[in-house]
C-alpha cells in the first residue's frame, strides 16, 4: 500500500511504525472472513481492511470525524485478522496508533468520556473494584432485573492461599485487577498445580494493573505508566539491586527491599493466568521501546512472560505422572469439555492447542467448537461500551460452545469467563481450576493453608 503521511505524524515514532504497517497491507481481503464485526454488520468499514483505509486517510491528513471514531470503536481488537493475514500486517499495533490520534482530534461527549474515565479509575484498582462489587452484591436483591443480572454472584468455591515459597524454582504471578474479586480461585489453583510440579509462584506486592485497560481506552500514557510501575515492581526479582554481600549463599542474589536485604535466587518467568494481561505484558518491550529508562528492562520482562499453559506444557511428563496416579482409581467415563480459546491467547500470543493438549492429557474429552477463532464479545471493556454487538457475539459463542453437548466450559481469561458465564447454562471455569480439581485426587493436601 502506498502512503504519503501528513507532516504532523510523518517523522514521529508512531508515524514510522504506522507507515511500515500500512505498507505491508496488499488489500487481499483475507481478514474479512475472520472479523467478528464484519460478520455481524457486513460493512466494509467495520472490517480490518476498511479500518486500515480509514486510518490511512487520517494519517495522510484527511479530516477525522466521529464516523471514523465509531468504526474504530467497534473493533474488538481480537486480532483474528492478524492470524489470517498472509502479509503479516500488525493490525493491533496500527489500531492503537489510530485510536490514539482519533481521541485527540475528535474527543468524546460528556457521557461517553465520563464512562470511560470511570472504567479507567475502577477496573485497574483491585481494592476499589472489590469494594464496589461487594456493595453491588449486597444491594443485588433490591435492583431491577437488568442491573441485577450484570452483578455476578459471589463464588463459594475454595480459594486456599499458598504459604511462603518453598521450592528451588520460583516464578512471579500477576494477581490481576478484577480477577481476585471475581474468581479468586484461579491464581490459587495455578499455585497449587505448579506446587505439585515443584515450582513456587510468588507475587510482587507493588505490581498492579498490566496497563491494558487504560491503554485500550486511549489513555495511552496512563497505560504506559501502569506498565512502568510493574517493571519497577518486578525488576528486583529478576536482577539484583545490590551486589552480593559478605556471607551471601552461593547461587543467590541479594536485593534491597524496603531498607532490608533479602536473598533471592531470581525468578524463571512471569506467569499470566489471564491471557488478556499476558498479551499486554508480552508487548511491554514493544510499547516501552522508546523510553530510554525502561526499554531494556521492559524487553526483558516481555522475554520472561509466559502464559500459564506454556509453563504447564513444559512440565507435561511430570504432570502425566501425577495424573496417572489419580486415574488409577477412577472408573468414571471421560467428562466432556468445551474449550473457548480467548482471542488474546490464540491470536494475540499465538498460543493454540496448548491448554487443550493439557486437558486431554488430564482425561477430558474436548468437544468440537465451530468458529472457534471468533471472539466471544468480551474484549476487555467492549461488553460495556458496545453492549449490542457484544451480546450478539456472546449468543453465537455460547451456541457454538454448547453444540457439542459438553458437561462444562473452560477458558483462559477472566473477561471471557465472566462474559460467557453470563450467557451460558453450563458451568464456566478457568482451565487451570479444572486441572487443579483433577490433580487433588492424586496429591491431596500438598499445600498447607
Amino acid at each position: 500500500m502506498q502512503t504519503n503521511l501528513a507532516d504532523f505524524i510523518k517523522d514521529t515514532p508512531e508515524g514510522k511504525e504506522a507507515e511500515a504497517i500500512l505498507r505491508t497491507c496488499v488489500h487481499c481481503g483475507f481478514c474479512l472472513a475472520t472479523c467478528p464485526t464484519y460478520q455481524l454488520l457486513g460493512d466494509e468499514l467495520d472490517s480490518p481492511r476498511g479500518r486500515i483505509y480509514l486510518m490511512k486517510q487520517m494519517l495522510e491528513g484527511e479530516p477525522v470525524t466521529e464516523k471514523t471514531q465509531l468504526h474504530l470503536d467497534r473493533c474488538l481488537t481480537c486480532r483474528a485478522c492478524e492470524t489470517a493475514c498472509p502479509s503479516g500486517v500488525r493490525y493491533g499495533h496500527l489500531v492503537d496508533i489510530g485510536r490514539g490520534i482519533v481521541e485527540k482530534k475528535v474527543g468524546r461527549g460528556l457521557a461517553a468520556g465520563s464512562l470511560r474515565y470511570v472504567l479507567r479509575q475502577t477496573l485497574p484498582n483491585p481494592s476499589l473494584f472489590a469494594s464496589l462489587l461487594k456493595i453491588g452484591r449486597a444491594a443485588r436483591p433490591l435492583l431491577p432485573s437488568g442491573l441485577k443480572d450484570s452483578i455476578p454472584a459471589a463464588l463459594v468455591k475454595e480459594s486456599r492461599a499458598l504459604r511462603a515459597a518453598r521450592h528451588e524454582r520460583r516464578m512471579l504471578v500477576l494477581q490481576g485487577c478484577v480477577q481476585p474479586a471475581l474468581v479468586p480461585n484461579i491464581n490459587a489453583a495455578a499455585m497449587r498445580v505448579l506446587d505439585k510440579l515443584g515450582i513456587s509462584l510468588i507475587s510482587a506486592p507493588d505490581a498492579g494493573c498490566c496497563g491494558a485497560v487504560s491503554y485500550h481506552l486511549n489513555a495511552q500514557q496512563e497505560g504506559l505508566d501502569y506498565m512502568r510501575r510493574n517493571v519497577d515492581a518486578w525488576w528486583p526479582y529478576i536482577a539484583p539491586e545490590t551486589e552480593k554481600g559478605p556471607g551471601a549463599k552461593p547461587g543467590t542474589k541479594e536485593r534491597a527491599t524496603g531498607g532490608a536485604k533479602e536473598e533471592t535466587r531470581g525468578v524463571e518467568a512471569i506467569v499470566m493466568t489471564a491471557s488478556g494481561c499476558g498479551v499486554t505484558v508480552k508487548e511491554y518491550g514493544h510499547l516501552l521501546r522508546h523510553d530510554p529508562a525502561y526499554a531494556e528492562k521492559a524487553a526483558r520482562i516481555s522475554e520472561l512472560t509466559r502464559d500459564i499453559s506454556e509453563i504447564v506444557e513444559a512440565e507435561l511428563p511430570a504432570l502425566v505422572s501425577l495424573l496417572s496416579k489419580s486415574a488409577a482409581g477412577m472408573e468414571n467415563p471421560k467428562q466432556k469439555l468445551a474449550f473457548h480459546s480467548p482471542c488474546t491467547l490464540q491470536h494475540g500470543m499465538r498460543i493454540r492447542g496448548v491448554a487443550e493438549k493439557i486437558l486431554a492429557a488430564a482425561g477430558f474429552d474436548l468437544t468440537y467448537v465451530p468458529d472457534a477463532h471468533l471472539c466471544c464479545g468480551s474484549a476487555g471493556t467492549y461488553s460495556i461500551l458496545q453492549p449490542e454487538l457484544s451480546q450478539q457475539l456472546l449468543k453465537n459463542k455460547v451456541t457454538a460452545l454448547e453444540s457439542g453437548h459438553p458437561d462444562r466450559i473452560a477458558t483462559a481469561n477472566i473477561g471471557c469467563l465472566m462474559h460467557i458465564r453470563s450467557g451460558a447454562a453450563l458451568p464456566v471455569e478457568h482451565w487451570i481450576e479444572i486441572l487443579d480439581e483433577t490433580l487433588k485426587a492424586a496429591q491431596p493436601g500438598t499445600i498447607e493453608d
